[in-house]
Formats: C-alpha cells, sequence, structure tokens
C-alpha cells in the first residue's frame, strides 16, 4: 500500500492487551491500570487474525505484537503461531518489558517471533524499581539472556531518555553495544496520557545525547527504520536514536496500529482513531480490507506536537507500545 504521501505501509503493530505486569511512570498514570478495558471490548484472537489476514491481503509484511505486557495475555504463544501461518506475513516481532520472557523465549521463538524489543531505562535495580514502581531488573536481565540463547536475536533495548533519571547511564547502554550485538535505541519522552513523571524528570533531546559520544560513526540511511543508527568503532551492535519530537522521522513512517480495544491508529501521535472492532462484529472480511485501505488513507504528512497539536488523550499501555 502507497499512502497519500507516496509513503509505502508495509507494518502493522497490534496490541493485544492493555494490561501489564509493571506501572512505568511514562505509560501509567499514578493509580496505574485503573481503567481497563472491559474483557468484552478486546479484541478475539480470532478478530485479531481476520485483521492480520486482511492486512496481508493488502500489503502489510511485517507484525509487531506488543500491550500493554503482551506476553501477560493468555496463550498469546498460539497466536503467534496462527499468525505465522498467514500467507504474506514476514516477520513477527514482539515488545516487552522482558520480565517474562526468560521463560517464554524459546517458546516464542517456536511460535515464529523473529527477534524482540525490550524496554529497559536503567541499570540501576533501585531506579528500576522507582521508574517501573516496583519491578525487579533481575527478572530483565534473565530474559535477555534467554533471548540472545533462543536466537531472537538482534535484540533491540529501548530506552527512554530522562534528564535527571537515567542520563548518568547513556556511556553504559552505548558501551554495551561494543561486545554484544544489540540494538540499543534512545527514545525521546512523548507527550501521550496522563504519565506519572512530576518535575523529576524531564526531556532531554537524542542530539543531545548524541554530541555525548563524538566517536559515533552513522551507518548511514536505513530504509523504513525510525531510529538514527550509529556504531562505535569495532562494535558489534548499534546505537539507535528514535527523535520523535526533536527530529520527527513522520517522512519515513510505514506503519498503523491497531489497539487492543479495536481501534485503528493511522498516527501514534495523533487522537484520530478508526473503530474496526464495530466491522469485525458486524461485517464481512472484505470490509475489514476495505476499512484497513481507507485508514492508510487518512495517514498525515507529519505529526503536529511541535505546532502545539493536543497530547495523546489515551495513555501508552493503551495504544501500544
Amino acid at each position: 500500500m502507497i499512502d497519500n504521501f507516496g509513503r509505502e505501509i508495509n507494518y502493522l503493530r497490534i496490541s493485544v492487551t492493555d494490561r501489564c505486569n509493571l506501572r512505568c511512570r511514562y505509560c501509567m498514570p499514578p493509580e496505574g491500570c485503573s481503567h481497563l478495558i472491559p474483557h468484552s471490548e478486546i479484541l478475539t484472537f480470532e478478530e485479531i487474525l481476520r485483521v492480520a489476514q486482511a492486512a496481508a491481503s493488502i500489503g502489510i509484511r511485517k507484525i509487531r505484537l506488543t500491550g500493554g505486557e503482551p506476553l501477560i495475555r493468555h496463550s498469546v504463544v498460539d497466536l503467534i503461531a496462527r499468525m505465522n501461518e498467514i500467507d504474506g506475513i514476514d516477520e513477527i516481532d514482539i515488545t516487552t518489558n522482558g520480565v517474562l520472557l526468560g521463560s517464554m523465549a524459546e517458546d516464542l521463538k517456536r511460535a515464529g517471533v523473529r527477534r524482540v524489543n525490550v524496554s529497559l531505562d536503567t541499570f540501576d535495580p533501585e531506579k528500576y524499581r522507582l521508574i517501573t514502581r516496583g519491578g525487579d531488573i533481575r527478572n530483565v536481565l534473565d530474559g535477555l539472556d534467554a533471548a540472545e540463547k533462543a536466537g531472537l536475536t538482534p535484540i533491540k533495548i529501548n530506552c527512554v531518555a530522562l534528564r535527571g533519571f537515567n542520563d548518568d547511564e547513556f556511556k553504559k547502554f552505548v558501551e554495551l553495544t561494543r561486545e554484544k550485538d544489540y540494538r540499543v535505541r534512545f527514545i525521546e519522552l512523548m507527550p501521550i496520557g496522563h504519565n506519572d513523571l512530576g518535575g523529576d524528570f524531564g526531556f532531554i533531546s537524542n542530539q543531545e545525547i548524541l554530541g555525548m559520544f563524538p566517536e559515533l560513526e552513522s551507518c548511514g540511511p536505513q530504509k523504513f527504520s525510525v531510529a538514527d543508527e550509529y556504531r562505535l568503532p569495532d562494535a558489534e551492535g548499534t546505537v539507535g536514536f528514535i527523535s520523535a519530537l526533536s527530529h520527527h522521522f513522520c517522512a519515513t513512517c510505514n506503519k498503523i496500529r491497531l489497539t487492543s480495544d479495536g481501534k485503528i491508529k493511522p498516527c501514534l501521535h495523533s487522537n484520530e482513531e478508526i473503530d474496526v472492532k464495530n466491522v469485525l462484529r458486524n461485517g464481512t472480511d472484505e470490509d475489514v480490507r476495505n476499512l484497513l485501505i481507507n485508514s492508510v488513507g487518512h495517514k498525515v504528512a507529519h505529526h503536529m506536537l511541535n505546532e502545539g497539536a493536543a497530547p495523546i488523550n489515551r495513555d501508552m499501555n493503551k495504544i501500544g507500545g
């Protein structure tokens, strides 16, 4: 599919749940998952597979499962195995907080997951407990080891850059790529939902972070990548910068999103949502296909956050990471 601005749309992110086993401060309000979507409003696996099938028929080739935390949804491995059988889907990935990855990595690999993105903002156990409201970083580190052994590689580590919280650890994240084929990506803090950062942590641009590491060498343009990729000399892995605010990457955006309650979001940084659940429950497969085509037509040239657009209403756990 080609949108109105000449971008090839071949990537679908599917949130399978708004529930999570952590309560990260930039993802959820202070009370955590206080207003969960009722189970009757969450898409069933059959409905998710219908969307995936329709998406594949119009050019979607890559699917990433997200949440909340996707690994807490019962039988998600079975969903992945069935999704892997859809003609036209070349790649299935997953974004996870890593807490359950240690026990599930091998099953995910067998089901058809190619690689994982693991959210990790600090290596300090106390700071990890603070930002996640109670998480144990040992589970995540075990998950990284298990993913590497299972072949869910190259592993991507997503680090939300927070001034006053983890800016003293950026060097450790960068150095991690020297010996391991990890794709560390620094993500700028985005104004989404009702996060609970207060005045303790602040925005820091990726340009500022990049300036801390003059030894990084550009890897050049990467097709369909939202990250500007760099590498330390002779390093195994890479360091990426996802600059949604300071240098938005909208011109190369190739994705649409499906929320766990059945809304298509053509753009993460817009409050526009298109209801596919009603079509799934009352229409035909052809109706679903036509709705997806229509949703691609709603993609805008670029987000308007830097021009004063309203912040995103939903919290990130209800959209999908």
